[in-house]
């Protein structure tokens, strides 16, 4: 494993960077617990799964919580979600228009900021691979300014891409229509493209994304 695959909030060579100190101390009370919960599945990560298993508390994997979530009878509970934004429904009946496995789904998840001049050159990375394109631009996408897009990028690209501020994003990808995912590779988006048999393209940017980029 490279240092830099490492998450960013340890990723250091400071000895008394304080997530380091936090980290070990959460570590140190995990004999504590009676059980440990993970998000995950036993096939997804099964060495590191025995390796943790042989040092903690009884391992529980209880995931991907996505598919445990579907299966939910309706109720109170069912209308509960994890999304931090409003979703907008309408990107799904753009997809139904598409043939299948033709469109690449970009969304770097719910806090992850990038410059303008990167969203630039997504951008442009869009165009010139000449594919169809749901691309997920949050208002605060873009560090501390409006998220700007060059006129000819829009204009070249209205016939076959879509921009949303958000969307359903597990129902996005099992829409047969969604080929490729370019993805911050985040955990639950991680799992939610493994659920949904798309491959990713990623671009980690902090926390464990890095860690997630390099094994998955």
């Amino acid at each position: 494993m490279r240092l830099r695959d490492f998450p960013s909030f340890i990723r250091t060579l400071d000895p008394d960077e304080f997530m380091v100190h936090f980290v070990l101390h959460e570590t140190e009370r995990t004999p504590m617990a009676s059980a440990v919960l993970l998000n995950t599945f036993d096939d997804f990560e099964r060495p590191a799964l025995e390796a943790m298993a042989a040092i903690v508390p009884p391992i529980y994997t209880i995931g991907p919580l996505s598919l445990l979530a579907r299966r939910i009878p309706h109720g109170p509970l069912s209308s509960v979600g994890s999304n931090l934004w409003k979703e907008e429904p309408a990107c799904l009946k753009w997809l139904e228009n598409k043939r299948p496995g033709s469109v690449v789904y970009v969304n770097f998840g719910s806090i992850t900021v990038m410059t303008n001049q990167q969203l630039i050159e997504f951008a442009w990375g869009l165009a010139n691979s000449e594919y169809e394109f749901l691309w997920i631009i949050r208002p605060d996408l873009v560090k501390g300014d409006a998220a700007v897009l060059p006129p000819e990028f829009v204009e070249g690209t209205k016939e076959r891409g879509l921009m949303a501020n958000w969307c359903p994003q597990e129902e996005v990808l099992r829409h047969p229509a969604v080929g490729a995912f370019l993805t911050h590779s985040g955990w639950n988006s991680t799992l939610e493209s493994v659920c949904g048999g798309v491959p990713m393209l990623s671009w980690p940017f902090f926390a464990e994304q890095q860690t997630n980029c390099r094994y998955t």
